[in-house]
């Protein structure tokens, strides 16, 4: 017989819900409830979420009407306490079936998992209603959603992300009765804020919700929204003969501002169009969620377009007030733009030292000074030409100017944008004001990187000194905790210099970076020194996994180095493509024994680094002839590994495969003549030195 069911349906009517609270919300609703109803014993069907700004909605499919049925078994003594020789029962047995409630006969003896005997009661546990079970399942439910911040409200002591005004709770046709700090469960929702019914609207039952919705000019689900939202965005922009481009995060956000959205465009003066395209984007989509509207050519157009919450009614007075605000931004902005125009980027240096980059770490403007130090630096290790190295010094000290411009001040997603325009403007290098800007990419995951070297030598000087100087301070992150954006840092700094293949060594670039910050000891240096390169470290590691490296790779790769990023990405693709080939393959068992024999004898002190090997304390021909095949390979070894060529160095090394294994199942290298053992560890120590150049064998995962 079919079990019987219904669909849940669950809606939290809430004042307006900050957008970037909505998704997460959902998503945390629609996996805590089926957490719950699976401890809860209730079988369901499909777990769906739904929402806008104002309510949270669940859907479950084909729930139970019963709680599943429980056994459960209660171990007590062991079978030979519990019963004698002849099988009876004894006193144990007895006072442990009476403190479980069950009959002695219905004991059941079952092994253990060390193979002895116990004796269990069975206990049944019948399922109880949904009805019983369900109301306070809930309440947890409601009560257990997180957001990054919750309140109270009037004189209720439960907290949530804004103040909770219905709850509808339908299981079929029948409401659940639910009861939140006095807050009771409805039958009934509440349609548009203005544009439906200001009384409560009856849903009749959980097929009945979402048309009653709908007719009360709510579009719940989000993915409908948003994909009506944009048709409605493109419409207009081929409309105004322009486009406009795919902007994922904005369009998230306004489908998450409004319940039933209707687009519309606005124009603003040309005249604007003289501000730098970035500023009035900038204005547009940031300050006013507008959508901007481009040409095919790549130039803004003097319009926009909107997305209100409502209807069609009075569309031109909502145009009109919103360009009127759009006008006022602008006209701001423009004032900012032509107040700064009035000084040089240079001048504003001085304003710098009124500016505090972080506690402990002095202004800007000393946060200048280290970056043109560290940028002639990182210029000479990258091997920039004088003029570029020139040109990055010039770069790194002006690259904070921008930050105490008005236009910054007011607008502070445009730093970098505002350094450029403002350098192209008083006619400075090109490079240099490309570089004001690029410096600040990649501004996230994903984002493109620099488009020069000048440009990516300030980026990680920039990035390093801030990392050098939060690292002294003990400010790392913690846990998922990270306040500063460090992670952020650490990952530009791997992605510029494997993006770009920039030559400069990691480690020495951190010893110059803390270089820089003379007011901590020495100590404290050393600690943030460690403490960073092992930082790093984990990010080229998971930059490493991101392209497809297994994680002992990975590991051989960079306990063998990671200072030269670039390096230690071609050190770990040859291996991963060499790891492909049988005979490869085959032979890395092998160097991994070879490896790992000659790190004990370094460990154990049975041969010093610098002991040389000695032909003539050989005494088995195997270890002769493990010498000399090493001796005829090695110099065409050593010249795949000076033209970074490690695939080649792979292939050669793989040649000592025979000689290596007929040393290792013929010679006993752990000999009981000090001087033959210390001779043929030297010998390993050779050989493991060059295979293990490109990778640390030994970390490699067996089989």
């Amino acid at each position: 017989m079919a079990e019987e069911t219904r669909d849940l349906l669950l809606e939290i009517g809430v004042e307006e819900l900050p957008a970037r609270e909505c998704p997460p919300a959902l998503e945390q609703l629609g996996a805590k409830a089926a957490a719950m109803l699976e401890e809860a014993r209730l079988h369901h069907g499909s777990i769906d979420t739904f929402g806008t700004p104002r309510r949270l909605v669940l859907l479950v499919r084909d729930v139970a009407l019963r709680q599943e049925d429980r056994q459960t078994l209660v171990r007590g003594p062991s079978a030979r306490a519990a019963f004698d020789a002849e099988g009876r029962p004894t006193k144990a047995a007895e006072g442990f079936a009476r403190s479980q409630g069950v009959a002695v006969a219905d004991l059941v003896v079952r092994p253990d998992e060390k193979g002895g005997e116990y004796v269990y009661a069975v206990r049944r546990e019948e399922g109880q209603s949904v009805a019983v079970v369900l109301p306070p399942l809930l309440e947890r439910l409601i009560l257990s959603l997180e957001f990054s911040r919750s309140m109270r409200w009037g004189d209720r002591s439960i907290r949530f992300a804004r103040p909770i005004r219905w709850v509808l709770a339908l299981l079929g046709n029948a409401r659940v009765p639910l009861r939140l700090d006095g807050l009771e469960s409805v039958a009934t929702t509440r349609g548009h804020r203005t544009l439906g019914q200001a009384e409560p609207v009856t849903v009749g039952s959980v097929q009945d919700y979402f048309a009653k919705v709908a007719q009360q000019y709510v579009m719940v689900d989000p993915v409908i929204r948003r994909r009506h939202i944009w048709h409605q965005v493109q419409s207009l922009a081929r409309d105004l003969g322009g486009f406009t481009p795919e902007d994922p995060d904005l369009l998230d956000e306004v489908n998450w501002l409004v319940e039933q959205p209707t687009a519309f465009a606005g124009s603003f003066d040309p005249a604007y169009l003289a501000l730098p395209p970035e500023v009035l984007v900038t204005v547009m989509r940031h300050h006013q969620r507008y959508f901007p509207v481009w040409k095919r050519e790549g130039e803004l157009l003097p319009h926009f377009i909107a997305v209100r919450n409502g209807g069609e009614e009075f569309l031109d007075n909502v145009r009109a007030g919103n360009e009127k605000v759009l006008r006022a931004r602008l006209a701001d902005a423009r004032f900012f733009f032509e107040e700064d125009r009035r000084r040089t980027l240079e001048s504003r240096l001085d304003d710098l030292r009124k500016m505090v980059f972080q506690e402990g770490l002095g202004t800007l403007h000393d946060k200048a000074e280290r970056l043109a130090r560290l940028a002639g630096i990182l210029s000479d290790a990258a091997g920039l030409p004088a003029a570029d190295r020139e040109r990055a010094v010039t770069a790194a000290r002006l690259a904070k100017c921008d930050l105490a411009t008005h236009m910054v001040y007011e607008f502070p997603e445009l730093q970098g944008v505002m350094g450029r325009e403002y350098a192209r403007l008083e006619a400075l290098d090109p490079a240099v004001a490309t570089a004001l800007y690029e410096h600040y990419l990649p501004r996230g995951a994903g984002d493109a990187l620099p488009g020069t070297a000048v440009g990516a030598v300030v980026g990680v000087a920039d990035r390093l000194d801030t990392l050098a100087g939060f690292f002294c301070l003990g400010l790392m992150p913690t846990g998922s905790q990270d306040p500063y954006a460090l992670r952020r840092a650490a990952q530009g700094v791997v992605a510029i210099l494997a993006g770009l293949a920039l030559p400069i060594d990691l480690v020495r670039a951190v010893d110059a970076a803390l270089a820089g910050y003379g007011q901590f000891d020495g100590p404290t240096r050393a600690r943030a020194r460690g403490d960073l390169l092992e930082f790093l470290r984990t990010r080229l590691e998971a930059l490493l996994r991101e392209r497809g490296h297994r994680h002992d790779v990975a590991q051989a790769v960079l306990d063998a180095g990671y200072g030269n990023v670039p390096d230690a990405l071609r050190r770990a693709d040859a291996l991963s493509r060499s790891l492909e080939e049988p005979d490869f393959a085959a032979v890395t068992g092998a160097f991994k024994r070879v490896a790992n024999l000659a790190a004990k004898g370094a460990e154990e002190g049975a041969v010093r680094p610098e002991d040389p090997v000695r032909p003539e304390l050989f005494r088995e021909e195997a270890e002769r002839a493990l010498w000399e095949a090493f001796g005829g390979l090695r110099e065409a070894a050593e010249a795949a590994l000076a033209r970074h060529d490690y695939e080649g160095f792979y292939r050669v090394a793989t040649q000592l495969k025979g000689p290596v294994d007929a040393f290792l199942d013929r010679v006993l290298v752990m000999a009981d003549d000090p001087a033959i053992r210390a001779n043929r560890l030297a010998l390993l120590r050779e050989i493991a030195g060059l295979l293990t150049r490109p990778a640390a064998l030994g970390r490699l995962a067996t089989g």
